[in-house]
Parts: structure tokens; C-alpha cells; sequence
């Protein structure tokens, strides 16, 4: 079992379109013995009834969607690691530049101070043009791991980019040994 034992900050922000790939791979963790303490995005919580009881319903845990109620997560309660999945563009370019005000940021922030790794789960429209950039800092920040990702749609979206949602469980458990797992682009 990858991830028996594990506590793991499940960091969720609004790119709906990739939450529900994410579900099955939550459900698994937690039949692994993985216990999942989810944190939203403010937009994410405010927009997506459907997504918070599902998530709930799976990790018999309300979601966290406060700064207050995230703070202490990572430091206060302990955890053994974070994965942001989905990760939109804008927590990407948040999270590389330090700038910490939604639920998710603050729990990634404390997870870092408290030297716990991070998995990013990329689901971004502009990936391949303004949060490159962003994306490149986070590759060589130490602490942060991909989930391994490919362009979305190469024809009509041609600067997207999304995790590959088969080696969410497979990442954690790499990063949790300090390890990026391979190949990183699918």
C-alpha cells in the first residue's frame, strides 16, 4: 500500500474541469489507508456544491475553506505531505511568488515551513505562455513535486497544460521519499 498511513493535505482549486478526474484517485488513497484532510480554494468552495459533497462524503471530513481554519495545517496538525490538484494557473503564479491568501496557499505555505513536500497537480489554460515562468521557478524550488502532465489539447488550447490524473498516488508517494517521479512531461 503506497500511501497507508499517510497524513495528506489534499489541496484543491477551481479548475472544475479536472476535479472530477481527481475523485476516483481520493478514493483509492483512502482504501490504501491515506488519511485526506481537504482544503478548498475560496472559488472553488463558493462554486462547486456538487465537488464538496462528494469530497466530504469520501473523506468523512468537512472541507477546510478558511485562512483561519488552514493555518494550522502542516504545523499545528501535522501532516506528512500536500498535493494541490487540481492546481489552477493562478495558485501556481500565487505559490512561486509568495503570495499567500487563499486556503490553499496558506496550508501549502505552512506545509513548507514545517518542511513538508508539495505535489502540484498542473490544470492550466496558459501554461505554455504566461505561467511558464512560474512553473519553471517551482521546478527548481526545493520541496515542490509535479505530477506528471502533458499539453490538454495541443489543437485548439495550445498553451494548456494538465496533470495526468493516473500518477497522482505514484507522485506522493515518490515525493514523500524526496523523489520527482519520471517521465515528468507525458
Amino acid at each position: 500500500m503506497l500511501l497507508e498511513n499517510k497524513r495528506i493535505v489534499l489541496g484543491i482549486t477551481s479548475a472544475f474541469y479536472a476535479i472530477e478526474k481527481t475523485i476516483p484517485q481520493i478514493e483509492k488513497m483512502i482504501a490504501e489507508g491515506a488519511d485526506i484532510i481537504p482544503v478548498m480554494s475560496f472559488n472553488c468552495y463558493n462554486n462547486s456544491q456538487e465537488f464538496i459533497k462528494k469530497i466530504e462524503n469520501i473523506t468523512g471530513k468537512q472541507i477546510i475553506h478558511t485562512i483561519e481554519e488552514a493555518e494550522p495545517i502542516g504545523h499545528r496538525v501535522p501532516t506528512d505531505i500536500m498535493a494541490i490538484v487540481p492546481c489552477t494557473g493562478n495558485t501556481i503564479g500565487k505559490l512561486a511568488n509568495g503570495i499567500i491568501d487563499t486556503p490553499v496557499l496558506v496550508a501549502a505555505k505552512t506545509n513548507l515551513k514545517s518542511e513538508n513536500n508539495i505535489v502540484i497537480g498542473i490544470a492550466t489554460n496558459d501554461g505554455l505562455s504566461i505561467q511558464a515562468e512560474n512553473i519553471g521557478k517551482l521546478l527548481k524550488q526545493k520541496n515542490i513535486f509535479f505530477i506528471p502532465f502533458r499539453q490538454d489539447n495541443p489543437i485548439t488550447k495550445p498553451s494548456s497544460l494538465l496533470f495526468s490524473s493516473v500518477y497522482i498516488r505514484e507522485t506522493i508517494a515518490k515525493a514523500l521519499e524526496g523523489e520527482q517521479i519520471q517521465p515528468m512531461l507525458v
